[in-house]
């Protein structure tokens, strides 16, 4: 189906291929960590310099040399919140980690920061859920039938941290999911073997580190991208000020200053009546990234409208991207043409699985329109793709549908 070009294009590349970075990435303001032959960006951990011996550049990966003693490496940058990607491949029965928010201050790594367990779980290691591969390395198991491929074949994990939430990905599943701000999280680390280490798993900012375990291990394809900053070329459509750049439709064609206000930087609408804002310019090719919540005692319905034309009416011309509370992530076509939908019924797309958090909570969307292709990403997850949707240029809507919800941090990047 068109829809695996798709996934192909945006970070679920299936293990093996090592692809660089597509456009689309690039405008979401993914980077190369290491560019396959040289130490740029990367030292050994409390070093000047990169390791003397146990690391060796090999065919465009990180080597870790069984026995040689390297030690661990870790990035020249300091991140905060911030996305990982890689690929690794491990030698029959080999550990290794991937380790992040490190800071230097302990003899290694994994004193200071949470771990992304790469192992090979063919091996005795693997018989303790928490050391087996995809783990928060001794706090916490990945999930039963996670998809793990063998030692000597690729995989590839990912790494999410955004407002304290950690998720790990591998291969394209999520694996283990924790908030670093919770009681749970503070009560693991409590009981484990690294509770006498002041701020582990704590630090809101610190570097990513591979580590040297003694057994070959390969690490290629690294590429990151930092949550904090904008995303290349990026255009805020909302300025947390006023409604400039914006028109609004309402259904009974009302005054757009009782359904929409700003407050304290946040875009408010109140829900009624049904309607829309929509953008003053148009926008054909994009990534879209913005921040949405209900209020907790109103769960409700809104969406984002894509590539709209034509008349305005209460559900334009257009694909929208929904925000009916417990189904983020769905597609609903009101184009008048037939676009391809994955669990399609009739107009809608149903998303793959559910990844909001608690109504109250701010959401965090991101959505790609490229081409006849729209990817939608929630909280960092992958939930839903389409194709064959009209290429056009057309303004970006946000829906008013009967109940409150706010909007903030509204950002777009061109795909060129």
């Amino acid at each position: 189906m068109r829809w695996t070009m798709i996934a192909a294009a945006l970070l679920t590349i299936a293990p093996g291929v090592s692809a660089g970075l597509t456009p689309a990435e690039e405008a979401a303001g993914w980077r190369m960590l290491f560019d396959g032959e040289t130490w740029d960006g990367w030292r050994g951990y409390r070093k000047e310099g990169p390791p003397e011996q146990g690391w060796a550049i090999e065919d465009g990966s990180l080597r870790v040399i069984a026995g040689g003693g390297g030690g661990d490496i870790v990035t020249d940058e300091v991140f905060g919140d911030f996305e990982l990607s890689l690929e690794f491949r491990v030698s029959p029965r080999a550990n290794s980690g991937i380790i992040y928010r490190v800071d230097e201050s302990k003899p290694y790594p994994w004193m200071t920061g949470a771990e992304f367990q790469v192992l090979d779980d063919n091996s005795p290691e693997a018989e303790n859920g928490l050391h087996s591969v995809g783990a928060v390395y001794d706090l916490h198991e990945p999930v039963e039938g996670k998809p793990t491929r063998p030692a000597g074949e690729w995989n590839r994990a990912r790494i999410r941290i955004s407002d304290g939430v950690a998720k790990h990905f591998l291969n394209g599943v999520k694996v283990a999911e924790y908030d670093m701000h919770s009681e749970a999280w503070a009560e693991k680390i409590a009981g484990s073997k690294f509770r006498d280490m002041a701020g582990f798993g704590m630090q809101e900012r610190g570097r990513i580190s591979l580590q040297d375990h003694g057994n070959d291990v390969w690490f290629r394809d690294i590429r990151v991208r930092d949550l904090d900053a904008a995303m290349p070329g990026e255009a805020r459509l909302f300025n947390g000020k006023d409604l400039s750049g914006w028109d609004a439709f309402l259904e009974n064609g009302g005054d757009p200053a009782g359904t929409w206000s700003v407050r304290g930087g946040v875009l408010v609408c109140s829900g009624e009546p049904n309607g829309f804002i929509q953008t003053e310019a148009e926008y054909e090719d994009f990534v879209l990234r913005l921040m949405w919540r209900y209020t907790p005692d109103a769960p409700g319905n809104s969406g984002v409208l894509l590539r709209t034309v034509g008349e305005d009416r209460c559900w334009p011309d257009c694909v929208e991207a929904q925000l009916m509370s417990g189904n983020a992530g769905d597609i609903i076509n009101l184009t008048g043409g037939a676009i391809e939908m994955e669990r399609a019924s009739g107009r809608r797309g149903a998303k793959r699985h559910g990844a909001e958090r608690a109504v109250g909570e701010w959401n965090e969307y991101e959505i790609v329109c490229e081409g006849d292709r729209l990817t939608l990403f929630v909280n960092g997850e992958l939930l839903n793709e389409a194709a064959g949707c009209p290429e056009r240029a057309g303004t970006i809507g946000l829906q008013s549908e009967g109940v409150p919800i706010e909007f903030r941090e509204i950002g777009l990047s061109p795909i060129e």
